[in-house]
């Protein structure tokens, strides 16, 4: 049985941890550059501080994107605010800042971008991170709401309990099974992001007939973008901030 799809108010183009290649990765410096490329939609990581507050980072520890060591969940953010999370990637931005929550909600309702912010738990964290950053979301954002996605079901799940402001939730899975849709209806997505490769036309069909928008990250070639667009995909996540331009060449 088909259901009818729901308004999507994302761009067909995020590009991922900012433009994150050319600049440090979920730092704002990546976000003005991929802007500058033409984005108007980013995905990015987001857990929380030990006090509770969001920032942006991949990687449960600190050590590979910044000058920090240990776990990024046990440290306050008034410590993280000040680590240098440029240096590792170049000397032109050595210097910039763990990017916070509340400096990128003020980036993009100044540009009017959309938003996908991977929730990112450390183990043990995911029902914290989920609720704590649905929470801030609902007190503070003001820019378009962001979509918010995770390969941890339980951080999805804490973050549609908060009711005061709902918030549209994407189930992250490394690859496509049939169990998909389900897996995602279950949790209440209304989206499903896979990995690239395992997404055929007949499984973004599959995700359309079940009232499910269907996404692929990390695409950066140009004939694996085209394959998937004519597969009916409703977004694409990609590295390449020239990949746009490209695909609209025969």
């Amino acid at each position: 049985m088909a259901f009818n799809l729901e308004p999507w108010p994302y761009p067909f183009w995020f590009a991922h941890r900012g433009a994150g290649r050319e600049a440090p990765e979920n730092t704002l410096a990546a976000f003005r550059i991929g802007l500058e490329a033409g984005f108007q939609a980013f995905e990015c990581d987001v857990q929380l501080s030990l006090d509770g507050l969001p920032f942006l980072l991949h990687d449960a520890l600190l050590a590979r994107t910044s000058n920090g060591q240990g776990l990024a969940c046990a440290q306050t953010w008034a410590a993280l605010a000040q680590l240098d999370a440029g240096s590792w990637h170049s000397a032109k931005h050595a210097g910039e800042p763990l990017a916070s929550l509340a400096a990128l909600e003020a980036f993009a309702r100044s540009w009017g971008l959309h938003i996908n912010l991977e929730l990112k738990p450390s183990p043990g964290q995911a029902a914290r991170v989920g609720a704590g950053v649905a929470h801030w979301l609902a007190a503070h954002w003001r820019a378009p709401m962001p979509l918010l996605s995770s390969f941890v079901p339980e951080a999805l799940q804490a973050a549609t309990q908060v009711t005061s402001r709902p918030v549209r939730i994407a189930l992250l899975q490394e690859a496509w099974t049939p169990e998909t849709p389900r897996l995602a209806l279950r949790l209440g997505a209304a989206a499903v992001v896979c990995h690239h490769a395992s997404l055929s036309a007949e499984a973004v069909a599959a995700l359309h007939s079940a009232g499910l928008r269907a996404l692929a990250y990390t695409v950066n070639e140009v004939t694996e973008a085209r394959r998937l667009r004519e597969a009916g995909v409703d977004g694409l996540i990609t590295d390449c901030m020239g990949l746009p331009n490209q695909l609209t060449v025969p």
